[in-house]
């Protein structure tokens, strides 16, 4: 019979040269798992931050709500659409153009980030808090920066990684027995890393002009930029050719560094010198310029990187905080019977212990495809920010302006701006009385302030300032002179003080090499000579 049938083939042979493949293989995928492994603990020191981050710049955004995302502000939705908005763009933040739904929106935001921050419901979470910052940056994009791309793609990237095993409330859910190691190895986590190299590899690549890789003086104009600079910045503008050599090292450090994540041996050496020259780098940033969140996103942003010997030299002191944190949570959780437990108690034994051994999902071949492809697209849209053709990217763009993974490291790229000023907000009240809105009490001048930085509420107010001086962007001139005119008038009590008209005057200023003087150049922005209604 047919069933009864032996076959009398001869099993394959092993040869020599399919044993050497086979080794060499094992070899190679040993050590994508060496060079490509995060830790656990690691992750989950990075999702803490990324909440934080999260519910810091929610603070500071919320001090601008009405004028930043509210009909009555700079971009009220109408403008938006017109000018700004992406077809492939999504918002919650577009359902309503008052500064109270905004609100609401932004309180909802905040809880999100919290629950991401104390791990609850991770996977969960870190979806949603994707979703409301991508809608928040969509919202107003005058105010953006690069360290709020890195955070949107920090959560996007979050969405696939297991950031909430350690340090969480969700991980008390297991016992450390079922992780059979701390060390973490997938697609998710080979993006991740792709993601940080992208960060700062291309961000030296489109460093393009002579004074970054040639003459190294991008810091000297870096450092005259007033609006820009700290105190300690303007000190170190009296190094002279000393600024030479720190434009050298912060030009290769963001060119060679990222290279430290792909070095095949001695890994968690060469990570952890990456990961603490970037929090060296980022920390200098933060000293000699004002650029808000920036650098702490970034160093936020590293923490996944730190390898398993830093961890394991942290873990007593971790796990002391984390296990008194969870026996609290689990003291005060018990009080209450939650839609958790009451499932827990309908499961038999062997089931609960059965749900315990598949609590590390591990990733789907529908999940692995996509992170695939968004690892190659992320790529070529990097590629293409060189002004490279990238074909495969002309039709799909669409792509990363609706999941928001669009990117570009352009600091200062491909030259360091020559043209730096002060705002002088000029108004005539209905009385005749002429006035600067900014300091209504004093004489109208046109002189250099003595802190021009201090002209900016917060870094959001000064990146949107810098926008709309592009001439491509004088069409927003009118909105912001029509809200300092309503603010203005909304807040005098004598009508006679109320101001029909606005002039928005740039005092120019450009940087001239070799510390050469450059006297100011007065430029009108806009001057709203139409009556504006008046606010009651």
């Amino acid at each position: 019979m047919e069933g009864n049938h032996v076959s009398t083939k001869t099993p394959p042979t092993i040869t020599t040269e399919s044993k050497n493949t086979q080794g060499a293989l094992f070899f190679l995928e040993q050590r994508f798992n060496s060079l490509f492994a995060l830790d656990l603990r690691s992750l989950a020191l990075m999702r803490i931050g990324v909440g934080l981050v999260i519910i810091l710049d929610l603070i500071i955004r919320a001090t601008s709500l009405e004028a930043h995302y509210s009909n009555t502000g700079i971009l009220p939705l109408e403008v938006l659409f017109r000018y700004a908005w992406n077809p492939n763009y999504v918002s919650v933040y577009t359902m309503a153009g008052s500064w109270q739904i905004q609100a609401l929106i932004f309180l909802l935001n905040g809880i999100c980030a919290f629950c991401l921050m104390v791990g609850y419901r991770t996977r969960l979470f870190t979806f949603l808090c994707w979703i409301c910052i991508l809608s928040l940056h969509n919202r107003n994009p005058l105010i953006q920066q690069g360290g709020d791309d890195l955070l949107r793609l920090l959560l996007f990237w979050g969405m696939f990684l297991p950031w909430g095993y350690y340090y969480s409330l969700d991980a008390a859910k297991i016992s450390k027995s079922e992780l059979s190691s701390n060390n973490y190895v997938s697609l998710a986590g080979f993006a991740y890393v792709c993601q940080i190299f992208y960060v700062y590899f291309f961000s030296a690549l489109l460093k393009s002009s002579p004074e970054w890789n040639q003459e190294y003086t991008a810091l000297y104009y870096a450092l005259n930029l007033d609006q820009l600079v700290t105190p300690f910045g303007k000190l170190l503008l009296e190094l002279g050719d000393g600024l030479k050599l720190m434009t050298f090292m912060t030009y290769y450090t963001e060119l060679i560094l990222p290279f430290f994540l792909l070095v095949p041996f001695f890994t968690g050496y060469f990570r952890l010198a990456f990961v603490i020259g970037m929090v060296l780098f980022h920390i200098g940033i933060s000293m000699t310029l004002y650029v808000g969140l920036f650098p702490l996103i970034n160093i936020v942003s590293v923490l996944g990187l730190l390898p398993t010997m830093v961890q394991n030299r942290l873990n007593s002191r971790h796990d002391y905080l984390y296990d008194r944190a969870i026996s609290f949570y689990k003291r005060q959780r018990s009080k209450f019977i939650t839609w958790q437990q009451l499932r827990t108690y309908s499961l038999k034994a062997g089931e609960e212990q059965e749900i315990l051994k598949n609590y590390v999902p591990s990733e789907k071949w529908l999940t692995s495809l996509f992170i695939t492809f968004c690892i190659g697209y992320t790529l070529l849209w990097n590629i293409g920010n060189l002004k490279l053709p990238v074909p495969p990217l002309d039709n799909a763009r669409w792509v990363g302006h609706l999941l928001r993974i669009d990117q570009f490291w352009g600091m200062f790229a491909p030259a360091v701006f020559k043209d730096d000023g002060w705002f002088v907000l000029l108004g005539k009240t209905v009385n005749g009385k002429q006035l600067d809105i900014t300091n209504p009490d004093g004489p109208v001048t046109f002189e250099k302030p003595a802190v021009v930085a201090d002209f900016f509420k917060d870094d959001r107010w000064r990146k949107y300032h810098e926008n709309i001086l592009f001439v491509n962007n004088s069409h927003y001139r009118l909105y912001y002179c029509a809200y300092l005119t309503n603010q203005w008038n909304a807040r005098q009590t004598d009508p006679g003080n109320r101001i029909p008209n606005l002039q928005i005057i740039y005092m120019k200023e450009v940087t001239k090499p070799d510390y050469q003087p450059s006297p100011p150049v007065k430029e009108l922005l806009f001057d709203c000579n139409t009556v504006l209604p008046d606010v009651k």
